[in-house]
């Protein structure tokens, strides 16, 4: 399948003949040095693996970024080889060189944003998303209809009637990625710490993972609690800014951030924990978003620096809290054996290079065995909106690795991200293939309390 088939279509450019990148922080020219051709992204690289196409590689992005600052107008097919990259930072962890692609790509595409006119059809897809998905109260209002859909089976006769889909792919595409909603769980504002206190940590509740995993949430809570957190989780908090930001809605993004600074540097916190690894990604990344402001600059850099994932926290402060079997005992009392595959979230192994600590806490689960899943460095075609901008190439690579989830033989699935567990829960149920799926937080939380993993 070639990549720009499966594309909106893209009318014009603001001024097609000026240079493609304005002096508004285009992509560095000293970071795209340090990208000497090697090739060692290419095997990682989803895009490329899907397609082959050299302009579908990060080396081969890099390159038109440097064509863009040599003067080169921002070109149909420039754009579009931008827009297909996932971000998913697996050629972050395979170069040698050290190359920021990261910063490089996230520079591109808020000029794209600024500089490119889209077509009205992407235009109104993209409003719609950011009018949506960054605004818990407005999911929350949405939960009610979608779940009584979801009781009556409307979704599912929607799906099978395939007219979503024939309207638009990528309304189809945000349809079918619902989870199944259970009834709404809300962290408290405070959760004291039991036992000896260890650290006051601020948690984010974020938008998706408040309003559609909501049992996440309140894992996390009680997990934080149960190794002696306080726990602070202001009841005013909003959008960390993480899927504006690595869509190129730079100021917003950058809106959404000063508000989250805010509010967590009035909580008086010694940590931010989060229990999604984009929006951890991002919020680490805050000292290079808000660099130029001089309102924040520095309290971006200290506010990053207090930033830690779930599984990074439990860690680094050592757990203390009892575990106990996630599967029960047998009648000798020995755990029930659970086989489990652990799923790399892009923006937890490659963005952030946290992959032992999640490990290391599962695998000290009694009767906990821990499986790899094959190439697993290569996304499963989530990333952030990705796969409600372009539901082909995210479908298969959704496909590829719900077969690789398989060949593990595991009876249940633990990742770190929202959006992970909504693509691959669908691509192994559209494989026949369904599995029980839990957040690293909700086992933990299962095995400190005695109980079955939900």
């Amino acid at each position: 399948m070639a990549h720009h088939q499966v594309r909106l279509g893209i009318p014009g450019v603001r001024g097609a003949d000026q240079p493609a990148f304005d002096s508004h922080r285009p992509p560095s020219p000293e970071l795209i040095d340090d990208c000497v051709h090697c090739g060692f992204c290419l095997t990682t690289c989803p895009t490329y693996a899907l397609w082959g196409e050299e302009m579908d590689s990060p080396r081969g992005r890099i390159h038109l970024m440097k064509t863009g600052l040599e003067g080169a107008p921002l070109s149909e097919s420039m754009v579009g080889h931008f827009d297909a990259c996932l971000g998913c930072m697996a050629c972050v962890t395979s170069c040698p060189s050290g190359v920021q692609y990261d910063r490089l790509i996230e520079q591109t595409r808020a000029q794209v944003e600024r500089r490119y006119q889209r077509s009205a059809p992407d235009r109104a897809l993209r409003a719609a998303i950011f009018t949506l998905f960054p605004y818990p109260r407005r999911l929350r209002v949405l939960r009610g209809p979608l779940r009584l859909a979801q009781r009556l089976g409307a979704d599912r006769a929607l799906q099978r009637s395939r007219l979503l889909e024939k309207l638009s792919p990528q309304l189809a595409a945000m349809q079918s990625l619902a989870p199944r909603l259970g009834r709404p769980e809300r962290v408290a504002e405070h959760t004291p710490a039991v036992g000896e206190r260890r650290a006051v940590v601020g948690m984010l509740t974020g938008c998706v993972q408040r309003e559609f995993f909501p049992g996440v949430n309140a894992a996390t809570a009680r997990v934080l609690a149960a190794e002696g957190c306080d726990v602070v989780a202001p009841a005013g908090q909003g959008c960390c800014g993480a899927l504006s930001t690595h869509t190129g809605r730079e100021e917003e993004g950058q809106r959404f951030a000063r508000a989250v600074i805010d509010t967590f540097t009035d909580a008086g916190v010694d940590y931010v924990v989060v229990n999604s690894a984009g929006c951890g990604s991002a919020m680490k990344e805050y000292v290079h978003l808000l660099s130029d402001d001089p309102g924040y600059a520095e309290r971006a850099r200290a506010f990053s620096a207090r930033v830690r994932d779930f599984s990074e926290i439990i860690a680094e402060l050592g757990p203390v809290a009892p575990r106990h079997p996630v599967g029960g005992t047998d009648a000798q009392g020995v755990p029930v054996p659970v086989v489990t595959a652990y799923h790399d979230a892009c923006h937890l192994g490659h963005a952030q290079g946290i992959r032992q600590q999640p490990r290391a806490l599962l695998s000290a689960v009694p009767g906990m065995q821990l499986r790899e899943i094959p190439d697993a460095e290569i996304c499963c075609g989530s990333a952030g909106v990705y796969n409600i901008l372009n539901p082909e190439p995210a479908r298969e690579l959704g496909d590829r690795k719900a077969a690789n989830v398989a060949a593990t033989g595991a009876q249940l699935l633990v990742t770190a991200n929202p959006g992970c567990m909504m693509q691959v829960a669908q691509a192994l149920e559209r494989a026949g293939r369904p599995i029980r799926m839990a957040h690293t937080a909700q086992v933990l939380d299962a095995s400190i309390r005695g109980v079955r993993v939900p």
